[in-house]
């Protein structure tokens, strides 16, 4: 079955879409302007040339209804759905011009987001029976973070922050710069009191000293264990005692989610998903 997961807002998404293809259009696609008539009409299949999970179906429809709003569009394959070699994951029916205006955008994104959704299902089906959450970052392409995440979310995993403003997390630089944890911790809390922020606090931590220090000043909602080797990730969360929520952080790798996963953490922020996804192939090809 298909993972179902909520799109992002539909004006950010279509005004992202003018963008897109304002970038790549400017004052015309002169080649099929050059060599395609205006009332030619042609029917395409996205053809997938890879193995994985499929996102951005969704997205290419409003591609193509926002270039021809006459296109005729046949979802065949739903995004999260696991896809292979010679699948079809939709037929679009549209003016010639029109579909090869689009057609970059497209898969441009979709290409994009089936790398970042099979990654993710592969993070998500490696602790399927344990109870914790993999969790994206910002180490997001700029400006395409929205649908980034959307992909995680497609590919099973979970968002963590949309961005500085939601979350509050003091991780070593903060702490750093602020002098200590405990006067990080001190600010935070004032901070949110004289602004009147309902906001989630995460303070990272990089050996059990800093992390008891944690444990008396107390006023977090979660603990990140940055980089801890796993025996000492699990002595941490023995020490924590469901007391905060505890996170896991750093160096995160297919290979030793579970491991990590099985300490005992009740999240685990990955960035890989997003930083280092592999494009899936897909083609896009005019039925003759």
């Amino acid at each position: 079955m298909p993972i179902k997961a909520t799109a992002p807002n539909q004006t950010q998404i279509l005004d992202f879409l003018k963008a897109g293809l304002h970038e790549d259009v400017q004052d015309g696609d002169h080649t099929s302007l050059a060599c395609i008539p205006a009332d030619k009409v042609s029917t395409a299949r996205l053809l997938v040339k890879d193995e994985g999970v499929i996102a951005g179906v969704d997205l290419a429809k409003m591609v193509f209804e926002l270039v021809d709003p006459e296109a005729q569009f046949e979802t065949l394959i739903e995004d999260g759905s696991e896809i292979k070699y010679g699948d079809i994951a939709f037929k679009v029916t549209c003016k010639s011009q029109a579909l090869l205006k689009g057609e970059r955008l497209a898969l441009n994104l979709m290409q994009r987001m089936s790398g970042i959704a099979t990654l993710s299902n592969r993070f998500a089906f490696e602790v399927e029976d344990l109870p914790v959450k993999i969790l994206d970052t910002r180490k997001t392409t700029p400006n395409l973070r929205f649908l980034e995440k959307w992909a995680v979310r497609i590919g099973g995993c979970h968002n963590y922050r949309d961005g500085l403003y939601d979350w509050i997390m003091v991780k070593d630089n903060h702490i750093d710069a602020c002098g200590s944890i405990t006067k990080a911790i001190e600010k935070v809390n004032q901070y949110k009191q004289d602004n009147n922020l309902d906001l989630g606090v995460t303070i990272e931590v990089r050996n059990l000293v800093e992390l008891y220090e944690v444990l008396e000043a107390g006023g977090v909602t979660r603990i990140m264990l940055d980089n801890f080797e796993v025996p000492i990730m699990r002595e941490a969360v023995n020490i924590i005692n469901k007391r905060f929520e505890v996170e896991a952080s750093g160096g995160i790798t297919l290979s030793k989610v579970r491991q990590i996963a099985k300490t005992g953490v009740d999240f685990i922020s990955c960035g890989a998903l997003t930083h280092s996804s592999k494009s899936l192939d897909l083609s896009l090809k005019i039925v003759k």
